[in-house]
């Protein structure tokens, strides 16, 4: 139980941690650094890691493509949930670990749609000729959720330690190589990958904590198992 109450305080903790960040990307050291001289906070230190890295089209067309593979992994789960619901004809006898997939892939997206709207500081470059939305970094953000969801779901459904640890590798594999071809790309600020990385670790802590309370599906299988057994060598 403490471990279980030790998880959401930690996920309390990141989503502090974001907000903080995010208020202080707004206030401290602000100027007009980004294109269309658009605002950029802590302008210091982004103007040197975005001058020392420069902008590489090759890094922002991979990590594009890269992209749609953390999507892809959202999808999957979604035909497993829309299979069950077939096959079951119940909502409520749905995996209760997919339905809280469902529900956290739809923060998800909300906290992408919600700094689409709330503008933090615009990208270090025009995309088509145009300022965009740059904080938090939704590649960081949506590759870190996406990936670690899969990660988390297949130890829930899947029991053979073999194909979990080969889709924990891919996994980080995938993750590391967006966040940083990412920021090489030099299609966002030094502190809009930070701040993707934080609001990561809040929504994935968060998605952690809330499968830790549900049994495993291999677990509750192997339990009725025993007892159905069990029942047989009573009888």
């Amino acid at each position: 139980m403490r471990k279980r109450t030790g998880n959401f305080i930690i996920t309390g903790i990141w989503v502090v941690l974001f907000i903080v960040f995010t208020v202080l990307v707004q206030v401290l050291d602000v100027h007009s650094i980004g294109p269309q001289s658009s605002n950029v906070g802590f302008a210091t230190v982004n103007s040197l890691v975005h001058e020392f890295l420069g902008v590489h089209d090759l890094w922002y067309t991979i990590t594009e493509w890269l992209g749609f593979i953390p999507l892809s992994t959202a999808a999957v789960f979604a035909v497993i949930g829309l299979l069950q619901l077939i096959q079951r004809r119940s909502l409520f006898k749905v995996d209760a670990s997919i339905i809280v997939l469902g529900i956290y892939y739809a923060i998800v997206i909300g906290v992408y749609v919600l700094f689409e709207f709330y503008i933090v500081n615009y990208r270090p470059i025009l995309i088509d000729g145009y300022l965009e939305a740059s904080y938090p970094s939704s590649h960081t953000m949506l590759a870190c959720c996406f990936m670690a969801a899969a990660m988390l779901e297949c130890r829930m459904l899947v029991k053979d330690r073999m194909i979990n640890i080969i889709v924990q590798v891919i996994s980080l594999i995938i993750m590391a190589v967006i966040v940083i071809g990412r920021l090489i790309s030099g299609a966002h600020w030094f502190t809009d990958i930070i701040g993707g990385l934080l609001i990561s670790g809040a929504l994935i802590m968060g998605l952690y904590s809330v499968l830790s309370i549900l049994p495993k599906a291999s677990d509750s299988k192997g339990s009725k198992g025993k007892k159905h057994s069990g029942r047989r060598r009573r009888y």
